[in-house]
């Protein structure tokens, strides 16, 4: 009984069929081959890119890439204990609000060796505004015989200044420190012996107490003049990449004022490794201290130009000084005119970088100072001062 059913059982089951044999999958040789050589083209294209743009096109619509664009970004530096401290400190500066004042004023602040040849014309565009600007001289040579009464008694502490030295920024903090004592200086201009206003004083006022950023010019210039002045001895906190040149004549915020002088970590970097014939470069501090700087900590609160308008077409060290005979009403008509900001790079390919002077956002024109203009025109400054200011 047993027996047979268990041999029912075992024919009432399926028996199941054995494992299929499968051949070896084929695969082409001229696909194995087609393979390795693009995977070759490709690394070699990466270590060795093409130099000519047609062939970059290849890879990216925007043309050469280094191996480098390719990969990850590199990981954040650590930063130093003196770099937290200063960034919190400016950090903090920034986000206050800012001093409100019943009566703001504008501080003009003349950096000149002794006297200043364009008193009479300061004084005609100061005329009838009195409460609403300062003024601050630091004569760096000898002190000054005044003929506007808007000048007397207006020097602070100056000490000697050497063109290209660390002494050029040093009496520019030492003009805003004292300009900062005053709680109404709102917005700080920084002006040389050979400046003179180019608008009406409701214009210029106008101008940066409704805005609310600072005339700082900056630009990234990789040639000699520029990123070739720079010095690995500032390291960690100022990269290369970080590194800016502009002019030195610039107008300032009040908190940006504050900012300067509440660092010295970044001064003390181009105090010590920005200077004339330091390792065989000319390092000029006064023209990438204050560009470096904002680049660094503020970057969206500069305009990236300057507000005083210099000509430099003649490529010296310093800039055309303008003459009597120069002084026309289509030369100031022209100055008055500009409304797109221009550098070019000190390098061989001398790039032109050129963008539109904003001002909240509506193009404007970008000069309310110009210099360099020679004591002997001052008289036709001032037969030509109410036209050009008005216009």
């Amino acid at each position: 009984m047993k027996t047979s059913q268990w041999r029912l059982g075992m024919g009432d089951m399926q028996i199941l069929p054995g494992a299929r044999h499968r051949p070896p999958l084929k695969r082409p040789l001229w696909i194995i081959v087609l393979v390795s050589l693009v995977s070759i083209f490709v690394i070699c294209a990466f270590l060795y890119p093409p130099q000519s743009s047609a062939a970059c096109y290849i890879f990216s619509s925007r043309g050469c890439k280094a191996i480098t664009d390719w990969l990850p970004p590199a990981p954040a530096r650590e930063y130093t204990d003196a770099e937290i401290a200063s960034r919190v400190v400016i950090r903090e500066i920034l986000s206050a609000p800012p001093i409100q004042s019943k009566n703001p004023k504008i501080a003009f602040m003349f950096l000149t060796p002794s006297a200043l040849p364009f008193e009479k014309l300061w004084d005609k565009f100061f005329h009838g505004h009195e409460g609403r600007f300062s003024v601050y001289v630091h004569a760096s040579k000898e002190k000054a015989i005044h003929l506007s009464r808007y000048f007397f008694n207006r020097e602070i502490r100056s000490d000697p200044v050497i063109w290209g030295k660390i002494s050029m920024v040093d009496a520019e903090r030492r003009l805003l420190v004292n300009a900062l004592q005053d709680p109404d200086n709102q917005h700080f201009v920084l002006l040389s012996e050979s400046c003179v206003p180019l608008y009406t004083f409701d214009y210029i006022y106008d101008y940066l107490m409704n805005t609310n950023i600072s005339y700082v010019d900056c630009f990234e210039d990789p040639g000699p003049h520029g990123n070739g002045r720079y010095s690995e001895h500032m390291l960690p906190e100022i990269e290369k990449k970080d590194f800016r040149k502009g002019a030195q004549w610039f107008t300032m915020k009040r908190q940006h004022a504050v900012i300067v002088m509440a660092d010295s970590l970044y001064y003390s970097k181009f105090r010590d490794y920005c200077r004339p014939g330091l390792d065989g470069r000319n390092c000029i501090a006064d023209e990438h201290y204050l560009p470096t700087f904002f680049n660094i900590i503020d970057p969206g609160g500069i305009a990236n130009w300057s507000v005083t308008h210099v000509d430099w077409s003649e490529r010296k060290w310093h800039p055309k000084l303008y003459k009597g005979q120069d002084i026309t009403s289509e030369l100031l008509k022209n100055i008055t005119s500009v409304d797109v900001s221009v550098h070019v790079t000190s390098d061989e390919k001398r790039v032109v970088q050129k963008w539109p002077c904003l001002w909240n956002g509506i193009q404007r024109p970008c000069y309310l100072f110009a210099r360099k203009f020679h004591p002997e025109t001052l008289n036709n400054l001032l037969h030509h001062f109410a036209n050009y200011t008005t216009n």
